[in-house]
């Protein structure tokens, strides 16, 4: 089993809320468990246009190797409609893999850390936040990298907690279809792995 990191962002249709049923997604899958989960940020788009994005981060525990992970979150994306008509479109979700161990991986289809990881606010910030002594392979401790990306807009969400917003939560649960705990699902990841890649 391996921990790995994931940065998850949105900023097509309701966000938030693709966030929310991407992590719930995740958590479904057989062959990953996910360990902690960061707040929600919101954040300006870097390189790109459109609207303002929603990230957060995701440790998980996985079974999969690092191909057959990224063949997964990619399955993932589909699943809430991703599109990739131009480079940095704006999209309804995107899951990178920023850290697969203490992995180091340079492949045309994936690369380990994530090549932009060490100067994105979005990624360091929530990084930090869910584990504080983090290191990125190659850069060093996460949290000394934060000045860096300090001219970086980044804002916490802050987030509901009553009986409505709870009553929501279930039920955006309980409609996330099509991501189901099973064998078949993994095993179809690490078959996709095999035959095909991409970069995230």
């Amino acid at each position: 089993m391996t921990v790995a990191y994931l940065g998850l962002g949105a900023n097509l249709g309701d966000a938030r809320q693709s966030l929310k049923d991407a992590v719930v997604c995740l958590a479904q899958q057989h062959a990953i468990t996910v360990l902690a989960k960061s707040s929600l940020y919101r954040t300006a788009p870097i390189d790109a246009g459109g609207d303002d994005y929603y990230n957060l981060v995701v440790k998980l525990e996985t079974s999969l190797g690092a191909p057959a992970l990224l063949a997964l979150c990619h399955r993932v994306e589909h699943h809430f409609g991703r599109e990739r008509p131009f480079r940095n479109a704006p999209r309804t979700l995107d899951i990178d893999i920023v850290l697969y161990g203490d992995s180091r991986m340079d492949e045309p289809d994936l690369v380990i850390p994530h090549p932009r990881a060490f100067e994105r606010a979005f990624v360091l910030v929530p990084l930090v936040e869910i584990d504080p002594e983090i290191a990125i392979p190659g850069h060093g401790r996460a949290d000394a990298l934060l000045p860096g990306v300090a001219h970086q807009r980044i804002e916490k969400v802050k987030t509901c907690c009553c009986p409505v917003a709870d009553a929501l939560a279930n039920a955006a649960k309980k409609a996330v279809g099509g991501c189901t705990k099973s064998r078949a699902a993994s095993s179809e990841a690490e078959a996709s792995a095999a035959s095909h890649g991409g970069k995230s």
